[in-house]
């Protein structure tokens, strides 16, 4: 039972993460002039990139092998909204990133806000991928 359990944990971990970005961080960041909020943006997506990342892999490793021995399409669903932050990210959010990382912080105006506004909805999906694969993985605990 030791997956099933570490599964939710790590979902749970990524989806925090995820919210905590999504409802607080950057609604926080877009309050700021626009060559601070890019400056902030820049090392904050640094340093969460590996942690939110390496959850999701992790999760979702753990969501498959639960879905293996407990044989629950839950958690295969769960373990693929975990995993689907993957290909999300590389072809949805990092064309976006990459924009972003270019930009020249002294010219930081109009365009590199509505860059971060959009960076702000696309992180919006990941954190409902988190949010759906933790109900879907606490659901699948709860009921045999």
């Amino acid at each position: 039972m030791i997956f099933p359990v570490a599964a939710l944990i790590v979902a749970t971990l990524f989806t925090g993460a995820a919210l905590y970005i999504t409802l607080v961080e950057h609604p926080a960041r877009l309050g700021l002039g626009d060559g601070p909020m890019l400056a902030q943006w820049r090392p904050s997506y640094k340093r969460a990139l590996p942690i939110q990342a390496g959850l999701a892999i992790l999760g979702g490793l753990f969501g498959l092998v639960a879905w293996c021995q407990l044989a629950d399409w839950k958690w295969l669903a769960g373990a693929l909204a975990l995993v689907a932050n993957w290909p999300f990210t590389w072809l949805g959010v990092m064309p976006t990133n990459k924009r972003l990382t270019a930009f020249d912080i002294a010219k930081a105006g109009p365009e590199s806000r509505a860059l971060l506004i959009k960076w702000g909805g696309l992180h919006g999906v990941r954190s409902l991928l988190g949010v759906a694969a933790t109900m879907l993985f606490g659901w699948s605990l709860l009921t045999p």
